[in-house]
């Protein structure tokens, strides 16, 4: 596949830090340079966190000639100006190579290093499986780091890449000198298993604190030699006789003394132990060989209690709940064992995966949204708890979790986990509606149920349990799961029923009381984002309630849905946008009256990822989302005044939450309105798709990856209240949109109607059993099945040149593919 230039990071990108770890599990990313940074591994976010004197180094020495050693990390870019220059442990006075070039294509990470004075070519490699539709395949705590080195000489070159690491476990903090004070006695050792070799990480803490845990550094390659610990003392002894051993000999040795008897330092200076492993190998002219490497954790304890920003009942915090990839792996070197184990067919998944979305045809754009953003259910955000339960903040700051519980609100903009890890999202409605909606229907937005604590007393956030329900419909659809709604819908139908009486004053069908939402203030009045979402939510709850045989249930839900949807129109469009009615826009702070709001038909979005069709006249929700993008976005925010939380400024462009091109601006408008988020660019973006206004969506989805370009922003973290922020997985969304997939489940039905690419698109989909991918020719259009299977009744293609192409019943597993074409009409099936 050719290399789109703005895949290739050089070292100066460097906010660029792309993360490796699986769902639930943290983090440790890579920089440009090849660094390790951001070592997130012990159940909460720390960014900027860095393990002294963790990194991987090479030897190259050609037979007769002179070994040259260095650190495989190209140069330091400066600023150079640190309190004590450059920290010790970050052994910025070794030898670093002169080059290096990043593409992260999410989840395969590519680094190429040059330096001719090293004499061999290095790239390094390094992923942690991703498989869609399987979560814990994709939930496992470790990461794949693989250095291909080859020999471009005409003599034979002994290489040795050696891999150092400092020991995470009970790691509290750092003292002056950026070294790491431990809770405990940190300890390392060598172990050795069936082929597998390397050295694991632990501490004497107990079983159940907090940060007990367990680290691994390891290899398969039978041709490894180790220091599995160095030698301990305040100063760099142990750094410098590992260097030394390492450049003269490209070999490693174990320690026979490790520690110093004076001058007697305090006992924290010394607790730092670090151990290195190191493969060996000749490479003969012209040849290549991988030495990889498997870096895994193992933190199996987290606090009971969410512990944010939030003034949540956190009474439980004192106790330890365990995560749910705890329950699969014993420690690290399990983690390890099976890693090594199962890396081919784990690979062989995320590869295909891979191929499928950055192989295809839709916009590169798009594509570097979506998998960019997926990056989102793998990070400190989201966490599984014992037994597989799915739990999420909406961010994470720096050093602590951001708006915690799920926050129905936020994660309503999600799509990424819907479609591709769907039993994720049923778990959170099961949470929502069996454990959060309270007996008269109000549903707590933010979930405390998930560690067994008191429910969040608050009032309820009208679009968070409205789209809710959408989302219920949405699960339902993708998975053919009675179950969930037999679990689900009498919390869902109290919760529906709950906003006629709650926030419909007058019992018109159109919602205008009081209505808390996404932007942390309340709405009133009539308006549209409330309005789209309780439509949707209503055509929905009747689409439920007629598969559960609920006729006179449906019936009521669906008329209140026309009758309100029809008002609503007639109230609130402008005759080119939806509008929110107020008397006096003034008389209550945070309002918007006039303006045009990004997510005023936001609820209609959500109909359509549900395939609900439209719950509002099509042409004014057509009109609606061309008005946000011919208002809001602007191609360069130079003169754009902001006095608010600022993501994007200068010439960059982006798309506000509000304007009003027909003035009437309230005093003190709603809290946010000129900030720019990318979450609501991509559900907009998606949007406009949906509506055929494809360029317009695309231009927005440029803006946000433009902003994201290594340099200015990491490409990897797109930050709202917090880095890796849930609301950008409405990206998602996008491939839904373009390639217009359809999936129902109960149904078993599958079918696609383009908006992109002509007869030549070719796309990943998902449905709730299989994964694959669809592409379009002249002459007709095929399905390639690359994970689980599909049983469909039918299947049909709309091809843009050819009409509809249809076939079923269907039937395939992973590695089938089926071809659509064109029946000939003299081919007939009763034909002799």
């Amino acid at each position: 596949m050719p290399v789109h230039p703005e895949n290739r990071l050089g070292p100066q990108a460097t906010a660029a830090a792309f993360p490796l770890g699986g769902i639930g599990t943290g983090n440790v990313s890579v920089g440009a340079r090849g660094e390790l940074r951001d070592w997130e591994l012990a159940n909460r976010p720390a960014k900027g966190a860095r393990l002294p004197f963790s990194f991987f180094a090479i030897r190259a020495q050609p037979v007769g000639g002179t070994a040259v050693t260095s650190i495989l990390e190209s140069r330091l870019t400066g600023p150079h100006e640190g309190d004590q220059g450059y920290y010790a442990g970050q052994l910025a006075g070794l030898p670093r190579l002169r080059d290096s070039r990043m593409r992260g294509e999410y989840p395969l990470l590519r680094i190429d290093f040059a330096d001719d004075g090293l004499g061999v070519d290095v790239a390094l490699t390094a992923f942690t499986p991703l498989v869609p539709l399987d979560a814990d395949a994709s939930g496992i705590p470790g990461a794949v780091l693989r250095y291909t080195v080859t020999n471009p000489l005409d003599v034979e070159v002994d290489v040795t890449v050696a891999g150092s690491l400092a020991n995470p476990v009970g790691v509290t903090g750092y003292d002056v000198h950026h070294f790491p004070r431990y809770a405990g006695q940190p300890h390392n050792a060598w172990a050795e298993d069936g082929g597998l070799r390397g050295i694991r990480f632990g501490s004497d803490l107990p079983d159940d604190d907090p940060r007990h845990g367990t680290a691994v550094l390891a290899t398969t390659d039978p041709r490894v030699t180790a220091k599995p610990q160095w030698l301990s003392g305040f100063w760099q002894d142990g750094v410098q006789v590992f260097w030394d051993e390492l450049r003269t000999t490209g070999r490693l040795s174990p320690e026979t003394a490790f520690s110093i008897d004076e001058p007697p330092y305090p006992d924290w200076f010394t607790r730092l132990r670090v151990g290195s492993l190191a493969i060996a190998h000749r490479l003969a002219p012209g040849e290549s060989r991988d030495f990889e490497f498997l870096l895994t954790w193992h933190f199996p304890n987290r606090p009971r209690a969410w512990q944010g920003n939030i003034n949540l009942d956190n009474a439980r915090a004192g106790e330890v709940v365990r995560n749910h990839y705890a329950s699969a792996y014993a420690d690290a070197w399990a983690v390890a064992r099976h890693l090594a184990d199962e890396l081919p067919a784990l690979e062989q998944q995320t590869r295909a995966f891979h191929g499928a979305l950055f192989g295809g045809t839709l916009p590169h754009e798009v594509v570097d949204a979506v998998s960019a953003t997926l990056v989102v259910l793998r990070s400190t955000t989201c966490f599984r708890l014992e037994g597989g339960r799915f739990a999420a903040w909406e961010g994470s700051f720096d050093d602590g979790g951001s708006c915690e519980g799920t926050c129905t609100h936020v994660w309503n903009y999600a799509q990424t986990c819907a479609f591709l890890f769907p039993e994720l999202e049923r778990d959170a409605r099961r949470t929502e509606f069996v454990h959060e909606t309270r007996p008269d229907g109000r549903m707590n937005f933010r979930a405390n149920s998930v560690f067994g604590n008191a429910p969040w007393d608050f009032h309820p956030a009208v679009d968070g349990q409205l789209g809710a329900i959408v989302r219920l419909y949405r699960e339902w659809r993708f998975s053919g799961d009675d179950e969930l709604l037999a679990d689900c819908w009498p919390g869902a139908r109290r919760a529906l029923e709950f906003a006629f009486t709650a926030w419909d004053a007058d019992g018109d069908g159109v919602l205008d009381s009081e209505q808390h939402n996404t932007y942390d203030i309340e709405f009133h009045g009539p308006n549209s984002l409330a309005n789209s979402m309780f439509f949707a939510a209503l055509t929905a709850g009747a689409a439920i309630a007629d598969r559960l045989g609920d006729g006179a249930a449906a019936s009521r839900y669906r008329d209140a849905a026309q009758a309100g949807a029809s008002l609503m129109d007639e109230l609130l469009f402008n005759g080119e946008y939806y509008e929110q009615k107020l008397d006096d826009v003034d008389a209550r702070r945070y309002q918007y009256g006039t303006g045009c709001l990004s997510d005023q038909v936001f609820g209609q979005l959500l109909a359509h990822l549900a395939g609900l069709g439209h719950v509002l006249p099509a042409e004014h929700v057509r009109s609606a989302v061309a008005a946000v993008h011919r208002h809001n976005f602007r191609a360069d925010l130079s003169g754009h005044h902001s006095v608010q939380r600022t993501y994007a400024l200068n010439d960059e462009a982006g798309l506000l939450l509000c304007s009003w091109p027909r003035g009437g601006r309230p005093r003190i408008p709603f809290v946010y309105s000129d900030e720019v988020w990318t979450g609501i660019e991509y559900q907009v973006a998606t949007h406009l798709v949906f509506e055929g206004l494809v360029e317009q969506g695309l231009e927005l989805v440029r803006a946000v990856r433009a902003r994201h370009d290594g340099i200015r922003r990491n490409p990897w973290n797109e930050v709202e209240c917090g880095n890796h922020y849930a609301r950008s997985l409405a990206s998602w969304g996008l491939v839904v949109a373009l390639s217009g997939a359809d999936y129902d489940a109960a149904a078993r039905t599958l079918s696609f109607a383009p908006r992109w690419g002509g007869d030549g698109l070719r796309t990943v989909f998902t449905t709730g059993t299989g994964w694959g991918e669809l592409a379009l020719s002249p002459g007709g259009a095929s399905l390639r099945l690359l994970g689980g299977h599909l049983d469909l009744a039918t299947l049909t293609v709309a091809h843009p040149v050819l009409g509809p192409l249809a076939a079923g019943p269907v039937r395939l597993a992973a590695g089938d593919t089926l071809p659509l074409t064109v029946p000939d009409p003299h081919d007939r099936k009763d034909r002799r």
